[in-house]
């Protein structure tokens, strides 16, 4: 009974001291074996989008006073023409 108890905690120990030394032996195995890859992004050139458009229709009635349409996509470049637009015709907008 004694060596069987005996021969358990040798087996013990030499299954931890094994467990031990193969992450580290497989850890040097992986480092070496693994080539280190440095990966560059391509350099896109970006070219600088071009500035919203906005069209202008301008109308005159015959009491020499100006009116206005605006159509566009970006809703903050129309509104910056429009306020352009009253500084310089001093007008009021046309609904």
């Amino acid at each position: 009974m004694k060596k069987i108890w005996i021969l358990l905690v040798i087996l013990i120990f030499f299954f931890i001291a094994c467990e031990k030394k193969s992450p580290s032996s497989q850890g040097k195995l992986e480092s070496q074996s693994v080539p280190k890859v440095v990966v560059e992004k391509e350099k896109v050139e970006k070219e600088p989008p071009l500035p919203p458009e906005v069209k202008i229709k301008l109308k005159k009635d015959g009491k020499d006073s100006y009116s206005w349409e605006l159509t566009g996509s970006d809703v903050d470049q129309i509104l910056k023409v429009n306020e352009k637009l009253r500084r310089q015709l001093g007008g009021e907008q046309a609904k």
